[in-house]
């Protein structure tokens, strides 16, 4: 095998393909890419039995053949070579060449005949904004667990319904939703789908395609090994899905309630930040709501304390509760608005505690994204 090819754009492309293998792969093959050469240019793969992604780029093809090659090696060589064109060509001995300018590299291959077979996707699609995709997915996968304990909240809920494409994740402490727009073709209908994606590869999937257009995402697979398609231009992601029973969420969300604040976005998160410095990682930072603003009090160790109060309408009783930091100002970022609207709901059970509704306080238009955050008790 042997060809030419861009050096920014093989760069580019060789860095979008390792860009979802984990850092540590169990089976060496794995942390491979495969680079098939053709008349039609070329194509670069990487694939870890759980998710893969492709491209293809153009290139001067002399000798059509495969490599597999290791990818992150590949990737950090590629992006320091000089500004010039790259070949590559496979040696007498099976070694792999690479030479552009002046610079000479000589790599191992891998087997290529161990390489696992790249997933096809053959399934019923749409297409979603890329812009608004990426944006949700900001919003939302934040709120995703990092724990591996309960696989089923490590994954963001895609659930697609009529002309919508809603986005759910959870981590039992909170929920972040938020609603897009989906163009399901002609296969658009009212039967619902749902797909659990795990976080960590939506969102590189919201990083790579977020200024790409449209995106295209397609379902298919059956069984153990369902997958999910995301495909924009010459790039496509592909993710096996999550098994289990997604919790129902969305009924913990409020149909109306009265009682609320509005509050500036940025003051807020702010004032929060500040406050919070004296606090311990774990502690909740406490909140009264009044008709004279919001006022934050911490007390952490060592006798630090630390106040502060922020402009805020109040409609309905004072309250006081406390809330994880960390988790507000992560809803606080993904509010996407001037102001933010804190609502209080209320609970049958009066020894627990209700959750806060955070949403952005627009006027006459639904709210796309809904936050829901379990206040803290607090001891004092």
């Amino acid at each position: 095998m042997k060809f030419h090819v861009n050096r920014d754009v093989f760069s580019e492309a060789v860095s979008f393909v390792v860009k979802l293998l984990p850092q540590r792969n169990p089976q060496p093959i794995l942390a491979g890419v495969l680079i098939e050469a053709s008349d039609e240019g070329l194509s670069l793969a990487a694939f870890d039995y759980e998710a893969s992604a492709r491209t293809t780029i153009e290139a001067t093809v002399d000798e059509p053949g495969t490599i597999l090659v290791h990818g992150r090696l590949l990737s950090e060589i590629a992006s320091r070579l000089p500004n010039a064109p790259i070949q590559i060509e496979v040696t007498e001995d099976d070694g792999i060449l690479l030479t552009c300018g002046s610079a000479r590299f000589t790599l191992a291959s891998m087997p290529v005949q161990e390489y696992p077979a790249i997933p096809e996707v053959s399934g019923e699609s749409g297409l979603v904004p890329a812009d608004d995709f990426a944006t949700a997915i900001s919003q939302v996968a934040f709120a995703a667990s990092r724990d591996d304990v309960t696989p089923v909240l490590t994954g963001v809920q895609l659930e697609v319904a009529g002309t919508s494409l809603s986005l759910v994740a959870t981590d039992r402490y909170r929920v972040a939703l938020r609603d897009v727009q989906w163009d399901g073709g002609t296969v658009a209908g009212d039967e619902s789908t749902t797909a659990l994606v795990p976080a960590r590869t939506l969102t590189e999937v919201g990083k790579t395609f977020a200024h790409s257009g449209d995106i295209q995402v397609s379902f298919s697979g059956s069984g153990d090994r369902e997958i999910i398609a995301f495909t924009s231009g010459n790039k496509t992601v592909t993710s096996l899905l999550i098994k289990g029973n997604f919790p129902p969420v969305r009924r913990l969300f409020p149909e109306q309630t009265d009682h609320y604040a509005v509050v500036g976005t940025a003051d807020l998160a702010e004032a929060v930040r500040r406050v919070s410095l004296v606090l311990d990682r774990s502690a909740p930072l406490r909140f009264t709501f009044t008709e004279d603003g919001v006022s934050m009090d911490a007390a952490g160790t060592e006798q630090a304390r630390a106040t502060e109060s922020v402009d805020a309408t109040l409609t309905g009783e004072e309250v006081t509760l406390g809330l994880n930091p960390q988790y507000l100002l992560e809803a606080l970022g993904a509010v996407k608005s001037e102001f933010a609207r804190i609502t209080f709901t209320s609970s049958d059970n009066a020894n627990k505690l209700s959750p806060v509704l955070i949403t952005p306080q627009t006027s006459g238009t639904p709210e796309s994204f809904k936050y829901l955050l379990q206040p803290n008790l607090l001891l004092r």
